[in-house]
């Protein structure tokens, strides 16, 4: 790690956004920011939790508020606000724990501040005060303002919290407050289809809101003063990270928060309108992170629609740590070529000649959301484990070619590979139980564990059901020996 991370001697996680040349740079354990990598859920399970505790803790206040940066010495002072995406992100990192982990006692004790962080969004003056499933309030976020109205960057989000809340409901049997979880995931998840796609991709409905209607704790300072002339606004913007809900949602194993064809089309329409081959003929008069005969994926684009006056802040610029975001989002959807050429555009960058390969900035060195980067090896493996069901998923996004790939998650680390006629599943450190393996290929299979063999039933979806639960260790490998 370097010094934008460290632990107190009670031996809890703590970060800065990146690193100043001589000091810490943005404080706090940043929810927005930290909202985009998933380093620490699958290799520093322990870290994440740590992260969690803070978020669902002091941080968050009496009404569900969660103040999106913590203040050290903890349960002192709490920050002014509360960051919609940042909030809502938490919610699903929390499930996103559980499922990794399968550590039902520690998302048992955060289940109360989950449902407060949901019902913040409800309060008069709030994010969803109608209680729609529509985030149509003040919604700070992570470019440092204030979006005004219905707009896809908190809007899904607050989706894909919806919908970890109602799973988590579920697992802890808490039935009807899943059922009004999903109530409301409906009701938005229509509304947002019906209202905010274009017809390629989600925008914003600029909505000004009288300021005696805004709850306090959720607006800062920059752009807030005119709420009813709102300035830095997405509008009719192609945002990068749009769908930052959903990339949560697809590695939580949550499902399509908005239509799947629509998904498709906003991913297609982000490559069309937001990949650079070259920055030759870009301006950007806020901080410049690639230039020249560089490539890069742009943070916004208004090719489409008007860009207002004064846009949001940071919209020319181009984050790795969205880049990744992206690159994931497009492999997991199929979209191989154009998600690797974003992965090769941000690496090119970064090479050891033009930059540090081991440095990505943004706000100061070393900076958390580049650790996005980590999904890419995620959604390229195909890797998922429930651990509250046992349920194993390996399938690569590169079909019918040789694969082997790393794998991590709370009870160990290993790696696995398909080869022409097998499936081999190894584990280095831990161990891993399992009841199903969700496979790439194959028609007749037959399985064992080191070498025994194991009774399974292979379903339609090619998915292995072993007839009891079986440990995966080291020195113990599951092997399937695959036929078509």
């Amino acid at each position: 790690m370097t010094q934008t991370c460290f632990r107190t001697a009670d031996g809890e996680f703590h970060a800065f956004e990146g690193s100043s040349d001589h000091a810490g740079c943005c404080f706090g354990n940043c929810t927005h920011v930290w909202n985009y990598e998933t380093t620490t859920q699958y290799l520093f399970p322990s870290l994440a939790q740590s992260l969690r505790r803070h978020a669902f803790g002091f941080s968050q206040d009496e009404q569900g508020g969660m103040r999106h940066r913590q203040l050290l010495p903890d349960k002192i002072q709490r920050y002014p606000y509360a960051a919609a995406d940042g909030q809502m992100g938490q919610i699903i990192k929390a499930y996103m724990d559980w499922r990794l982990s399968g550590d039902t006692e520690h998302l048992r004790s955060l289940w109360p501040a989950i449902q407060r962080g949901i019902s913040f969004a409800w309060i008069p003056g709030g994010w969803d005060r109608d209680r729609t499933g529509v985030m149509d309030g003040v919604q700070h976020n992570t470019y440092d303002v204030e979006f005004y109205g219905p707009n896809p960057l908190t809007g899904i989000y607050y989706l894909g919290a919806l919908r970890a809340a109602e799973e988590i409901a579920h697992a802890l049997g808490a039935t009807a407050e899943a059922r009004e979880y999903r109530r409301l995931f409906d009701a938005g998840s229509r509304w947002t289809d019906a209202n905010l796609f274009n017809g390629e991709y989600y925008y914003q409905k600029i909505r000004p809101i009288p300021k005696e209607q805004i709850a306090p704790t959720t607006v800062s300072g920059m752009g807030s003063d005119r709420p009813d002339h709102p300035e830095f606004q997405l509008g009719d913007g192609c945002l990068a990270d749009q769908l930052i809900g959903q990339y949560l949602a697809d590695l939580a194993g949550l499902g399509p928060l908005v239509s799947r064809g629509n998904i498709d089309k906003t991913l297609a329409a982000i490559y069309k309108y937001n990949f650079r081959a070259d920055l030759m003929q870009h301006d950007s008069v806020q901080r410049v992170y690639a230039l020249n005969d560089e490539p890069a994926l742009l943070v916004c684009d208004y090719g489409r629609g008007a860009r207002s006056k004064i846009p949001f802040p940071y919209y020319a610029e181009a984050w790795t740590g969205i880049e990744y975001l992206v690159a994931a989002q497009m492999i997991t959807a199929g979209m191989l070529d154009q998600g690797l050429r974003c992965v090769d555009s941000a690496r090119r960058r970064f090479d050891g000649e033009r930059r540090n390969p081991w440095d990505e900035p943004e706000c100061g060195h070393h900076y958390a959301r580049a650790m996005s980067a980590w999904s890419v090896l995620v959604a390229l493996s195909g890797f998922d484990y429930h651990a509250g069901e046992r349920a194993l998923t390996a399938r690569p996004r590169t079909p019918g070619r040789p694969f082997r790939s790393f794998w991590s998650a709370a009870a160990g680390w290993g790696s696995f590979a398909y080869t022409a006629d097998r499936f081999i599943f190894s584990v280095v450190e831990g161990r891993l139980p399992v009841r199903s393996v969700a496979l790439q290929a194959g028609s007749k299979i037959s399985a064992k564990l080191g070498p025994d063999p194991i009774a399974a039933e292979l379903k339609p979806d090619r998915t292995l059901v072993f007839s009891r639960e079986i440990i995966v260790s080291p020195r113990r490998d599951l092997t399937v020996l695959l036929s078509r």
